[in-house]
C-alpha cells in the first residue's frame, strides 16, 4: 500500500493489521498529536493502482472521540464494509493506494451558484435520505453532475431537497 502523509500511514497500518490479522489497532504515541486533539468527519478512500475505486467509507461529521479513531474505524470499514465491493484481501494490499479526507464542518447552501465541484463537497438531504459526494472527483466537473450523483446516492428523485457544502483537507 502506498502513502506518505502520517494520516495516510495510520490508515494503512490499520487496514493492513485488520486485513492480515483481524486486529483493530489502538492509536499510539507515534501518531501526530493533531489526531488526538482534533474532532472531524473523515473519509478513507482506497483505490487500486490503476485508479479504480476499491472502497470508500466516511463520516461527514465526527462520531468518534478524536480523528485517530475516526480514521481508524473508517479505514477498516472502507476495506471491509463498502457494500459495492467484497472485503479487501491480504493479497491485494500491495496494489492499493489510500487517501484520507478530513472534512470541514458543513454549511447551508442558499444558491447553487455557491457551489464548485472542485472546491466543495456536497450533502443533499430530504427527510432521512442523505447523499454525500466529496469534492474534486475525477469526471465530476459541473455542479449539475455533482448534484445528480449525490441525489442518486440519496434516492432523491425530485428537486425538493436541502444542500450543504464542505471543504476537505486531502491527504495522499
Amino acid at each position: 500500500m502506498i502513502g506518505e502523509h502520517p494520516y495516510v500511514k495510520w490508515a494503512i497500518e490499520v487496514i493492513e493489521n485488520y486485513v492480515r490479522n483481524r486486529i483493530i489497532v489502538e492509536p499510539h504515541s507515534n501518531l501526530p498529536e493533531a489526531l488526538f486533539k482534533t474532532k472531524a468527519g473523515a473519509f478513507v478512500t482506497i483505490h487500486k493502482k490503476d485508479g479504480s475505486l476499491r472502497g470508500c467509507i466516511g463520516t461527514f461529521m465526527p462520531v468518534r472521540e478524536n480523528l485517530a479513531y475516526e480514521i481508524r474505524d473508517n479505514a477498516i470499514a472502507a476495506a471491509t464494509k463498502d457494500p459495492r465491493f467484497p472485503p479487501v484481501e491480504a493479497g491485494e494490499l500491495e496494489d492499493l493506494v489510500v487517501n484520507v479526507d478530513v472534512l470541514s464542518p458543513y454549511e447551508d447552501v442558499k444558491s447553487i451558484e455557491e457551489l464548485d465541484p472542485k472546491k466543495y463537497g456536497i450533502i443533499v438531504q430530504k427527510g432521512w435520505r442523505r447523499g454525500l459526494l466529496l469534492p474534486d472527483i475525477e469526471g465530476v466537473d459541473t455542479v449539475e453532475e455533482q448534484l445528480r450523483i449525490a441525489k442518486l446516492k440519496a434516492g432523491i428523485y425530485d428537486d425538493n431537497f436541502e444542500i450543504f457544502k464542505f471543504t476537505v483537507e486531502r491527504y495522499r
